[in-house]
């Protein structure tokens, strides 16, 4: 059965050989999935491998728009609706001038087995576009936005594919493509998007989800090590909104936060990213759009590392990547286990290169994958898109609650997969089997199509 799955791995590389996260993150999940395919031969009958690496459907197309200088600028725009076995395409829309279809092939993949563990009726996929919000005026995004829309509502919809925001995409964004779509549609489908702002259909907990559902998870790791989070210390990178959310969660829960980060460098602060420090460098990431230096610039207590991440600049038994992918490699995941590292679980997606996961498994500490840890955000998508179809809201208390159920069970699910299948401890592996076999199952039921 090895055969079967080096085989479909082998023609991915071929067929893809340009589109080098995708090939990545296809190689892991398949990987980790051929104690699956001897016990259940009738997926290698049913061609499953081979159907669930290729999306259902790339959609492509050009965006035009008038900068305010009235020249005309041309972007990309894509949509990848890749498996819609358990429900409608669902994921994040990224504006960011690294997108390309290989980017997005990569996050729709990782996103079906995330949806599909979060146990919701939730399909996989993603989309976006190389626009570039920063730097833009209000009205240039606007602009934007809209021409995006003229094509992509021929392809979306609240029972066919719910895009959310992602990287470059929040409320303002969503704002305004929801308000294209309804002028083009003549719907008020506030269910077509989700990311939206609370008075219009959004869900309370929704900017907190991903970060909180990251910490969930994190405690449910050390919960199953007989540790709590209690006294320790933990590392995160990034500062924007996982960051920031994750950094609240683990502080409520007793452990010490002491990092953050972006582009530029990253802040050491012994002391603790909490109370007044917490709500600076909220102000200075969502409100100024300033740098962390100016962290280190107003505390005395913090130091700046120029041009470096946080993994290994201080001792910490906790770590949450949570900025972008590739972020922590070999000789990070080596610093951080000689200064004490007890668990690690990813905020971002893909943050952890091939290596350095195969470094944390091997040396029993307990790794938690972004399409396990991180799926809180992707979960309260899910929860927003039931209240828009009740037509009501819950309380944040409600939510919070149901977010914190989903990634219990997550992390339940994923821990038995990995022993079911030999490999106990292992959140990887679990995590992709627990994913896969409700994708699968649901295939193989719905025929070849």
């Amino acid at each position: 059965m090895g055969a079967y799955v080096d085989q479909v791995i082998s023609g991915v590389k071929e067929r893809f050989y340009w589109q080098k996260e995708f090939i990545q993150a296809a190689e892991e999940v398949l990987q980790s999935l051929n104690p699956v395919i001897e016990q259940h031969p009738e997926f290698q009958e049913q061609s499953v491998l081979e159907r669930i690496v290729e999306p259902e459907r790339i959609i492509m197309f050009r965006v035009p728009w008038q900068d305010d200088n009235n020249k005309v600028q041309v972007n990309r725009g894509f949509r990848v609706e890749y498996n819609s076995a358990i429900g409608p395409y669902k994921g994040g829309m990224r504006f960011h001038p690294t997108v390309n279809l290989g980017v997005l092939k990569f996050l729709g993949f990782e996103q079906i087995f995330k949806n599909s563990l979060t146990g919701l009726p939730m399909g996989g996929g993603k989309g976006g576009s190389d626009f570039d919000p920063k730097g833009k005026s209000d009205s240039e995004v606007m602009r934007f936005c809209q021409s995006f829309m003229r094509e992509l509502y021929r392809h979306i919809g609240s029972n066919t594919d719910v895009p959310a925001g992602d990287i470059g995409v929040g409320k303002r964004e969503i704002g305004y493509l929801l308000g294209m779509y309804k002028k083009l549609t003549n719907l008020h489908d506030g269910g077509v998007l989700t990311g939206k702002h609370i008075g219009w259909g959004g869900s309370l907990i929704r900017p907190e989800a991903t970060g909180f559902g990251a910490v969930f998870f994190l405690n449910e790791m050390l919960k199953a090590k007989g540790e709590s989070m209690e006294g320790k210390k933990a590392l995160i990178s990034g500062s924007g909104n996982v960051a920031q959310h994750a950094i609240e969660k683990l502080a409520e829960l007793g452990a010490t936060p002491i990092s953050c980060s972006d582009s530029g460098g990253s802040v050491i602060d012994p002391d603790g990213i909490t109370g007044e420090k917490l709500e600076f460098l909220m102000d200075l990431k969502n409100v100024r759009r300033g740098r962390v230096r100016e962290y280190a610039e107003k505390f005395s207590s913090a130091t700046y590392h120029e041009g470096k991440r946080p993994w290994g600049a201080a001792k910490a038994e906790l770590a949450l990547p949570c900025a972008t992918q590739n972020e922590l490699n070999l000789d990070e995941a080596k610093a951080l286990k000689d200064n004490g590292l007890m668990a690690i679980a990813e905020g971002a997606n893909m943050p952890s290169t091939p290596d350095a996961i195969e470094f944390f498994i091997a040396n029993k500490i307990a790794f938690g994958p972004g399409k396990a840890a991180n799926a809180g955000g992707v979960a309260t998508s899910g929860l927003e898109m039931s209240q828009n179809s009740l037509r009501l809201g819950w309380s944040s208390e409600e939510v919070e609650k149901r977010l914190h159920t989903i990634m219990v069970d997550i992390h339940k699910n994923a821990m038995e997969a990995a022993a079911q299948y030999g490999t106990p401890g292992n959140y990887v592996n679990g995590a992709n089997i627990a994913g896969f076999l409700k994708v699968a199952k649901a295939m193989i039921d719905q025929g070849v199509v």
